[in-house]
């Protein structure tokens, strides 16, 4: 194994930073801890691009940290759709107490939720659903009976 001390944080790409923060932090509850900015090299170098100016904020939840990322410069690809098997990060899942309750929440908010995704297992107490970020990343979300920590099992 090789020696890496811990995981730090999850990147995410936003194209408006204010509204990212009413998402993450004011609707899913995401505390800040710190932003920074960065401008030229070594970011340059870095991040694989040029002339970079970028703010980026740090969140915490859960022992989860996520950093926002918003690229003044230079401008990003155009935005699309991802699908579920395509390689890379594909979702962050949280769980919640009342499926029903929070999709009211988040629709009040004005966020999107994918409605085709809601699925309800009611011998399991279960249903899940996708929503999306203002930038159209996945978010699911779970309602299941047990410890909130563990993850999804099939049995």
């Amino acid at each position: 194994m090789i020696p890496l001390l811990r995981l730090t944080h999850i990147g995410i790409c936003v194209s408006d930073m204010e509204r990212s923060l009413r998402f993450y932090r004011d609707l899913l509850g995401f505390r800040f801890e710190h932003e920074l900015r960065v401008a030229g090299e070594p970011g340059d170098t870095l991040l694989r691009l040029r002339g970079v100016e970028l703010h980026a904020v740090y969140l915490q939840r859960d022992g989860v940290r996520i950093e926002l990322l918003h690229f003044a410069a230079p401008p990003g690809p155009p935005p699309r759709s991802r699908p579920m098997n395509e390689r890379g990060l594909t979702h962050l899942s949280f769980r919640v107490s009342d499926l029903d309750a929070t999709l009211a929440g988040l629709r009040m908010a004005g966020e999107r939720v994918l409605d085709a995704t809601v699925v309800r297992l009611p011998e399991f107490q279960a249903a899940a659903c996708f929503v999306v970020d203002p930038d159209g990343q996945l978010i699911e979300l779970v309602q299941s009976p047990g410890d909130p920590a563990a993850p999804p099992r099939a049995d």
